[in-house]
C-alpha cells in the first residue's frame, strides 16, 4: 500500500493552492489538513521538521505581523521555544508542507513536491 500523501494547506495562500492542484491533477487526493483552523502541536512540528530536514527558524514565515511582533528575530531564541510559538501562532508557518511517509516537502515552488511523487 503506497504511503498517504499529506497537504498542510492554507486555502488563501496561492502556493498552496497551486501545489493542491498539482497534487489532484496527477490523480492524488492528499489528506488536507487546514494547519489555521487545526494547529499542529509541538511534537507535530518537530516530525515535520525532521521530515523537511530543516531548522524551526528555516519554517518561519519572517514577513508575518507576529514575527516582528513576539520578537523572533532574535537569535537567542532555542529551537523548543520557537516550536512551542509556531504551534500558538500557526500563521507563522512556511506553506504548504507536503508529506509522504518520512518525507516533506515545502511547497515552494509547488513543483518542489514531485519529488515526493517518484
Amino acid at each position: 500500500m503506497p504511503d498517504k500523501i499529506t497537504i498542510y494547506h492554507n486555502p488563501r495562500c496561492s502556493k498552496s493552492r497551486e501545489t493542491l492542484s498539482l497534487l489532484q491533477s496527477r490523480g492524488i487526493a492528499p489528506e488536507i489538513v487546514l494547519y489555521l483552523q487545526d494547529p499542529p502541536d509541538a511534537a507535530t512540528l518537530k516530525t515535520l521538521l525532521k521530515a523537511l530536514g530543516i531548522k524551526p527558524r528555516e519554517l518561519l514565515r519572517t514577513k508575518e505581523d507576529e514575527y516582528k511582533s513576539l520578537g523572533l528575530a532574535d537569535g537567542a531564541l532555542s529551537d523548543a521555544e520557537l516550536i512551542r510559538i509556531m504551534s500558538a501562532h500557526p500563521k507563522l508557518i512556511e506553506r504548504p508542507i507536503v508529506v509522504k511517509g518520512k518525507q516533506a516537502v515545502l511547497g515552494r515552488p509547488p513543483e518542489a513536491v514531485l519529488q515526493l511523487l517518484r
